[in-house]
């Protein structure tokens, strides 16, 4: 399993205790759902710079 995929897991697992954390104290649907969308981007947004490998391309012209 890639670092990036037990990332998103985790990503996954969090967002939905805070969905249901949300959902529990009242808070409207619509916005529990901008939420969530909003975590999600961040989440991809993270894991991505997070795993991403440096370009070998770029270590090869610098010796």
């Amino acid at each position: 399993m890639s670092s990036f995929t037990l990332y998103a897991i985790g990503f996954v697992i969090l967002i939905g205790g805070l969905v249901w954390g949300a959902l529990t104290l009242g808070v409207p649907g619509q916005w529990v759902a901008i939420g969530a969308v909003v975590l999600t981007g961040i989440g991809i947004i993270t894991g991505v710079t997070s795993t991403r490998r440096k370009d070998e391309t770029e270590a090869s012209e610098h010796p």
